[in-house]
């Protein structure tokens, strides 16, 4: 191991003491919970951040934490830390103090966790990414007295009375203060941070989590899997959500390199497997569905340089074991992990094996100090093969719950046993079994509680958000899972008859109050809620997939036709889901634009019909895409598609990107509200049959023609995403000259051409050489190397070529030619000043191409254009996920302002 990182437990004088370290041979019947106990001593008083400090000295001129091409030394990130702390300091912040901290994944958010730490207090991760009212929530339950976040996030934030503390804006501010280390005033008793999950009573809970807990986690971690100065751990995972915990502060205790992946970032499997790759990446943490996407990428067999991958959150699959051996035929790397919140992390771990007899991955046995017991509902051991639920004991429980005494009194009960280690023990609620080798495996849960993509959730707080609907009358919500084995969210309403909603309508809603995991993917209505001779809801009855009852039954209807059957079956493989009714819609199935894509392929590759994206806008059933198939129904190919129609507020017009599918608006035009209408417009050609327009000038005009069947005259909203924003600008001159009012001119994420430019060549060898320092002769082999399959691709494929544009569609030959079209009409188009006033929706993503030196005009080259001025709004994402989840919801508040 390299002398700069010694194993930690030697680094702090830390001996263990392992008392029993397992069975070889267990009896039928016997009871295990006597063996599942490695005790290991602890250093006393010794926080988190002090181990970090410790490593400091050890590596001052180390990487510590990297983002792209940004980056800090321990040295550098210690010292930031400690301005920041002796700043919170003198405003008050101490023990028991609770620091609000809403940051977007950011070399800030890991200055700011260590800041709070230093300062005593303990932090309350707020992703900026979440619903207005479930921050609000967490803010007046908390009532922290200051909130760290970023310049750009101050107007997301709900009404609060906190104190807001920038730190970007006011960095200069805090920079003013000492850069040594503050007198630690913190023991280990002390809270390191409260994380809110989701509550079984309808609102979240925060979970009250000391320094112990976490100080026991990274000693079992770096005892059992021994970072050192070599590693690479990415960090993926919201800070919301306690795996983050490990992810950001093992490898800064142990000298290794944490690499945050860019906001957004965790969502894209193709940019994580990219990363992976070049980064060298060593330590990742998935969860199962995401372990699956990634294993299908293409380039995953360039991950080789993985040393451990942690998984957790939801059941491991042994068929996706074996399918990850096939893949990366990596042997001891892959690690299923099992904790709730209220443990500290993880609780158990096993490593996985091939050819095992199991179903799903155990959950295995518990980390050191750490007491397992299943027990039945008497709190008496049970036999092994017995379920019982499973009970946590040992250092690393939570406090409790704040605010809610009640709910920690009923969750964390006495231990019966008078464990020396254990005073209590933390009811999961989770059903296991002990299985004969010794290792537990995982049943499923007492009460309603489930992981979604590694996400718990506690169905009743979606429960209690349905039923404020003012059209909902009952509403029971469950998990089942889909052909895969991945659990999705089905809600079953009964609405009032006076006013009945329909599934877009409470979609709607419940985005507005809920994160996007925790809303389903389906919305079935129900006539009455099946019951069990008890008079209670029969929540079986609603998993039983061979349920008949007559308010079913009239919901769905099978295939009539051959087509229709041939749809259906392509519907039940995407979506996952069986059985799938013709008058179902795509979008309310948990249908999305990825999907799509994937639906429309297999429906031009089974049944030979071109059809644009769009269609489905349009007819979102199996029963009108069965009609235009088969010539029953003969859609009009207008440019104009009506995405959201309704509304009393002025339409709102959003021109193509380069592709030329406007599918990708849905969302941010759901998330816009039932007043905004909102309208896409797609080029000619889509449909194969009409030639694409070549000139920006011609294009404008038909859009023109088209808009006003909808408004005769203006004043005209009008947007354009990428090269639609110089479609749109076009349209905005036209309509000036023709002595029209364009009240908004919304350009998102385009680059006026030629605004951004190479650096100097002399500064481009600088940089190249400095990187070359930095990471040896590989960043050298590495460029070289992809120099020249990027001249290999750019002469032999076409398509590759436009790679990134054309991502999320399927590659057919009028794609091809809508790309050639508007890359012609691109490059002839000549630029004049435009009278009027441009906003513009920009990404913060510093690397739009992968090339050393680029550098861009704030304003994207507008400033010099609009003689009315630009006005800049940044939004997260890239350039091609800024309309996804969960960007698209911040994006949609920004553009409702903007509209008025």
């Amino acid at each position: 191991m390299n002398n700069n990182c010694q194993n930690l437990s030697q680094n702090l004088n830390i001996k263990p003491n392992i008392q029993n370290d397992g069975l070889t041979d267990i009896h039928e019947g016997q009871s295990l919970h006597f063996w599942h106990e490695i005790s290991t001593s602890q250093p006393q008083n010794l926080c988190i951040h002090q181990m970090f400090e410790h490593q400091v000295k050890r590596s001052p001129d180390a990487i510590a934490v990297k983002l792209e091409n940004q980056y800090l030394t321990y040295r550098q990130l210690n010292q930031k830390a400690n301005q920041l702390a002796h700043h919170l300091r003198k405003l008050g912040v101490g023990p028991e103090v609770l620091v609000s901290i809403c940051v977007e994944r950011s070399l800030e958010m890991v200055v700011g966790l260590l800041g709070i730490l230093k300062a005593g207090g303990a932090y309350v991760p707020l992703d900026p990414n979440y619903p207005s009212e479930r921050l609000a929530f967490i803010l007046a339950d908390t009532k922290t007295p200051f909130i760290l976040t970023q310049g750009k996030l101050v107007s997301q934030l709900p009404p609060h009375q906190a104190k807001v503390i920038c730190l970007d804006s006011e960095w200069e501010k805090i920079a003013a203060n000492s850069q040594e280390n503050p007198v630690c005033t913190t023991t280990i008793d002390n809270l390191i941070y409260t994380i809110y999950t989701s509550g079984s009573t309808g609102k979240p809970k925060g979970v009250m989590i000391p320094h112990q807990g976490i100080l026991n986690q990274l000693l079992w971690r770096q005892e059992t899997f021994k970072l050192n100065a070599n590693d690479k751990v990415l960090q993926t995972i919201s800070f919301s959500f306690d795996p983050s915990v490990w992810q950001i502060f093992w490898p800064l205790c142990c000298g290794a390199q944490l690499i945050l992946a860019r906001p957004g970032g965790h969502q894209d499997p193709s940019y994580l497997v990219q990363v992976i790759a070049k980064q060298k990446i060593t330590v990742i943490a998935l969860v199962p569905s995401l372990l699956r996407v990634l294993l299908e990428e293409p380039s995953i067999k360039n991950c080789r340089c993985l040393r451990h991958i942690f998984c957790g959150g939801e059941p491991l699959p042994i068929e996706l074991i074996e399918y990850f051996f096939e893949r990366l035929n990596l042997n001891h790397v892959l690690h299923n992990c099992y904790g709730p919140t209220e443990a500290s992390i993880d609780a158990t771990f096993w490593t996985c094996q091939r050819q095992i007899k199991y179903t799903t991955a155990p959950i295995g046995r518990p980390i050191t100090n750490t007491q397992i017991y299943i027990l039945n509902e008497n709190l008496q051991h049970v036999s092994t093969g017995e379920i019982g639920e499973l009970h946590i004991g040992g250092i690393s429980l939570a406090r409790g719950y704040l605010n809610r005494p009640d709910l920690t009194q009923q969750k964390f009960i006495p231990n019966p046993f008078n464990h020396k280690n254990s005073s209590r023990l933390y009811k999961t609620g989770d059903l296991v079994r002990y299985l004969p080798d010794g290792n537990i495996e995982f049943i499923g849960r007492v009460d309603q509680q489930v992981k979604i993509r590694g996400f718990r959730i506690e169905l009743g707080e979606i429960e209690t958000v349905l039923n404020q609907h003012s059209g909902v009358s009952q509403s029971v919500v469950i998990a089942k899972k889909d052909k895969i084995g991945n659990n999705q969210l089905l809600a079953y309403v009964v609405p009032h008859q006076q006013q009945i909603p329909n599934s877009i309508q409470i979609r709607r809603f419940v985005q507005g109050k809920l994160p996007e995991y925790m809303v389903p993917s389906r919305f079935i209505f129900l006539d009455q809620l099946p019951l069990n001779p008890n008079g209670k809801i029969d929540r079986q009855a609603l998993h039983d997939t061979n349920l008949s009852t007559p308010e079913l039954e009239t919901k769905f209807v099978a295939p009539q036709n051959e087509i229709e059957r041939q749809i259906t079956q392509i519907w039940e493989e995407i979506l996952g889901i069986q059985p799938i009714g013709i008058k179902d819609n795509f979008f309310d199935l948990g249908g999305n634009s990825l999907l799509a894509v994937k639906m429309f392929w297999q429906i031009e590759n089974r049944l030979g019909t071109n059809l644009p994206l769009a269609t489905l806008l349009q007819s979102g059933t199996i029963e009108a895409l069965s009609a235009i198939i088969s010539k029953k129904y003969y859609p009009k190919n207008r440019s104009l598609v009506a995405i959201q129609p309704h509304g009393s507020r002025p339409p709102f017009f959003c021109v193509h990107g380069m592709g030329g599918e406007v599918l990708c608006f849905r969302d941010l035009a759901l998330r816009l509200g039932d007043d905004q209408p909102f309208y896409g417009l797609q080029p000619k050609g889509l449909d194969a049959i009409e030639t694409p327009y070549t000139r920006i000038e011609d294009m404008a005009s038909h859009y023109l023609q088209e808009i006003r069947t909808i408004q005769p005259q203006g004043p005209y909203f009008l947007g354009g995403f990428s090269f639609g924003g110089l479609v749109v600008l076009e349209m905005a001159q036209q309509l000036h000259q023709q002595g029209e009012e364009v009240e908004k001119l919304v350009i998102f994420d385009t680059c006026l051409p030629g605004c951004s430019q190479r650096s100097p060549f002399w500064k481009r060898i600088i940089l190249h050489l400095d990187n070359a320092i930095q990471q040896g002769p590989n960043y050298l082999l590495h460029k070289t190397t992809s120099w020249g399959l990027l001249v290999k691709t750019y002469f032999q494929d076409r398509y590759k070529r436009y790679l990134p544009i054309t991502k999320d569609l399927p590659e057919t030959e009028r794609y091809l030619k809508i790309v050639d079209a508007n890359y012609q009409a691109k490059n002839d188009y000549k630029f004049q000043t435009y009278p009027g006033r441009i906003t513009l929706f920009r990404t913060e993503d510093k690397h739009r191409y992968d090339v050393v030196g680029m550098e861009y005009d704030p304003q994207f080259g507008w400033g010099n254009l609009a003689m009315g001025g630009v006005d800049v709004h940044y939004v997260p994402g890239s350039h091609f996920s800024l309309f996804e989840e969960p960007h698209v919801q911040i994006m949609a508040e920004k553009l409702r302002s903007v509209l008025g």
